[in-house]
């Protein structure tokens, strides 16, 4: 995508992120919402596009699966048929495409798994590092960079992974341009009365006739104000491009927030939506805008003899779902 040393090919890349209300385990479904977006897309010359986590298979109600029942859903990634069919649009439109499902492990594990593939036919996996949704699930292990084959260097991040800025820099450093970064957040039930907090589902459904209504929901403190404290500055500081797609509307009983945004090195937003209802943005990412940004010019003045500590256990740390369940009031 970029090049620092003289006389190398810059090269921009067109990218998409996109918001969708996903039908809790109709994969097929939620397939087809994704073939029509990637169409689109493909209309608008987009090379790498961005789908939220867990939008194949749904997420929120997980948490409430037996072991059995999610073994039902879950499915192997790269041979599996939801693998095959995002490979399938790969392919087809010469398109980089990232869409998250529950993966059935050869071991027997499950996990939230984003999968990337490639119109070279290669599949890459990112398995969330900090998964709660479910107590049978477990948290991956495995920092994702790659390169994709529009000539740039990209990480994946799913959701709460984001929230840890050592695992934005870490991504930063291990080479990542472009960093994809799917969710499902935004109107999340919590006793802390200063973040986000529930939507009333009547806003949602009385959409159409009020949109006005929902849409300050959607950008207010549960939606875009509550990112705008904190997802630009993963961008900003570790000189990043940052495609966030989340999904929108009805998640068992929270209501998502949609925001879908691209932004760029320096934490400004190139394209962004409060659309209540599904939706895509899409904006060019200017490689000559990395080289210089601020961020990756500060990571050069890095000393790193200094960071011992982060690598060392204080005795607070805890299971994620264990402080995510505590925020709730669950």
């Amino acid at each position: 995508m970029m090049a620092e040393q003289e006389g190398e090919t810059v090269r921009n890349i067109r990218a998409a992120a996109v918001q969708f209300e996903h039908a809790a385990g109709d994969k097929e479904a939620n397939l087809s919402k994704i073939r029509g977006f990637v169409a689109d897309a493909a209309e608008q010359r987009v090379e790498v596009i961005v789908f939220p986590e867990c939008c194949i298979t749904g997420y929120w109600f997980l948490r409430r699966l037996s072991r059995e029942e999610l073994q039902e859903l879950a499915e192997p990634v790269f041979d599996g048929p939801s693998s095959q069919a995002l490979m399938q649009m790969a392919n087809r439109y010469g398109m980089t495409v990232g869409a998250g499902l529950v993966e059935a492990a050869d071991d027997g594990r499950l996990y939230n798994t984003y999968l990337v593939a490639m119109p070279n036919g290669e599949f890459k996996r990112h398995r969330k590092l900090h998964c709660f949704v479910s107590e049978h699930m477990d948290s991956g292990s495995e920092y994702t960079v790659f390169d994709t084959t529009h000539g740039c260097r990209a990480g994946v991040l799913t959701c709460y992974d984001n929230n840890l800025g050592e695992n934005v820099r870490i991504a930063a450093l291990m080479g990542a341009e472009v960093l994809l970064a799917p969710h499902q957040t935004g109107g999340c039930a919590s006793k802390d009365p200063h973040i986000m907090g529930l939507i009333d589902r009547k806003l949602w459904d009385n959409r159409k006739a009020d949109p006005a209504a929902i849409e300050a929901e959607l950008r207010g403190p549960k939606g875009r104000a509550w990112l705008m404290r904190w997802l630009p500055t993963r961008a900003h500081d570790n000189g990043m491009f940052l495609i966030f797609s989340n999904g929108v509307g009805v998640d068992d009983d929270e209501i998502r927030t949609g925001n879908a945004m691209i932004i760029d090195p320096y934490g400004r937003i190139l394209a962004e939506t409060w659309k209540a209802g599904d939706d895509m943005v899409v904006a060019d990412l200017e490689a000559s805008l990395l080289p210089e940004s601020t961020g990756r010019r500060w990571i050069k003045t890095r000393r790193p003899e200094l960071y011992g500590p982060l690598t060392q256990r204080t005795g607070r740390e805890q299971d994620t779902r264990a402080v995510r369940f505590d925020e709730k009031g669950v």
